[in-house]
């Protein structure tokens, strides 16, 4: 199966239902986002994600309601992890780690592209969370975020080969 038909496909992990975002899920995606980051994305920089063919945009939905989500942007060799929030009423329960293995399903017939993040340093849950699905730090960013100047942990995956587990 494609990357496109394993994205498009839904998957059930327990109640949690993860499947393609859409233009329709961006004020779900905003209310996230604005309790989530002291500098948000724009609609508009969310629209072009939801809608560039080399992104890929996976949400968590519980029930009608969205409960996270993870957009990643295609590049030569790398997936880049730009964007994942959860509800902050929902963090603490899988919902990050369930949409990266989705993505690192959906992804896993792309043996040449391994996946890369930013995230502040100081955000010790989201690195723990990052090393725990096999991420590695390997460089930082120095004044990354605009908001404080703060630096970013730059992390690396390597690309998941079908005889190893992601």
């Amino acid at each position: 199966m494609s990357v496109e038909a394993r994205e498009r496909h839904g998957a059930r992990e327990g109640g949690l239902e993860i499947r393609r975002l859409t233009l329709r899920d961006l004020a779900a995606i905003e209310e996230i986002e604005r309790a989530s980051y002291p500098t948000p994305w724009s609609r508009s920089m969310f629209a072009g994600e939801l809608t560039k063919p080399a992104s890929i945009s996976l949400g968590a939905f519980e029930g009608a309601g969205l409960v996270g989500y993870v957009i990643v942007s295609r590049y030569v060799d790398a997936w880049h992890v730009m964007n994942v929030a959860v509800d902050p009423r929902e963090r603490g329960r899988g919902i990050g780690t369930a949409l990266l293995e989705r993505l690192f399903e959906a992804t896993a017939s792309d043996v040449r592209r391994g996946y890369t993040l930013e995230v502040r340093v100081s955000n010790d849950g989201a690195i723990r969370l990052y090393e725990r699905l096999g991420f590695k730090g390997r460089g930082v960013r120095r004044g990354y975020y605009t908001d404080n100047r703060e630096d970013a942990l730059i992390m690396w995956k390597d690309p998941i080969r079908p005889d190893r587990p992601a």
